[in-house]
């Protein structure tokens, strides 16, 4: 699979994702100087950690017929010691259903070991960068 990115225009920094048939654009923050014309790259990143976690709790809650109802993930970061090789998301999950502890307790679990937790956590990830 490919992703591409693609600066939209020659004026500011917006940019143009796209991923199979979807396109959405990013930007830099203001502070970054930036127009904030879409998520920034580290949002992306925190996102993928959020989506996956919610897709995976649904996932798993419809394959063991649990009754729930809605998800949400919130990630808050904090990027305070990222150029220290620290970079901290807490990751909050609101499930609701009719879900006992057991159930609840069990959805936690399968969160924490989403494919993009585990990715960020315990594989290397080696990148290469060259001249298309």
């Amino acid at each position: 699979m490919s992703i591409s990115v693609r600066r939209d225009g020659t004026i500011g920094t917006q940019h143009t994702v796209r991923i199979r048939n979807h396109a959405f654009p990013v930007d830099v923050s203001p502070e970054g100087g930036g127009a904030d014309a879409g998520p920034t790259p580290h949002d992306l990143y925190d996102a993928a950690l959020a989506s996956c976690k919610a897709l995976t709790v649904l996932l798993y809650a419809r394959r063991k017929n649990m009754p729930v109802e809605d998800i949400e993930v919130k990630v808050e970061r904090d990027d305070s010691e990222e150029r220290k090789g620290v970079y901290r998301m807490k990751a909050s999950l609101h499930v609701t259903g009719a879900l006992d502890d057991a159930q609840r307790a069990e959805l936690l679990r399968v969160a924490a070991k989403c494919p993009v937790h585990r990715l960020m956590v315990d594989v290397k990830t080696e990148i290469e960068t060259g001249w298309a």
